[in-house]
């Protein structure tokens, strides 16, 4: 009775070793996917930034952004 009660706490032992196992290497595959999430969240946060002041420069030389000055216009 004792060796079948140890061969069943070894057999549960084993599918626990083996269960956390297979959450460790869950995490681990979680984390490289927000790993990566992160890594292209910067980029694209550095691309926002360029274009933005891309966009800026155009704006402040094109004349149809420009503030008029209307007193100014009428001296």
């Amino acid at each position: 009775v004792l060796n079948a009660l140890m061969s069943d706490i070894s057999n549960f032992c084993l599918q626990v070793k083996w269960a956390l196992l297979l959450l460790v290497l869950n995490l681990l595959l979680l984390k490289s996917r927000v790993d990566a999430v992160k890594e292209e969240n910067l980029k694209l946060k550095s691309e926002n930034q360029v274009l933005g002041q891309y966009i800026e420069n155009l704006m402040s030389a094109s004349s149809v952004f420009q503030t008029t000055d209307s007193k100014s216009k009428r001296k």
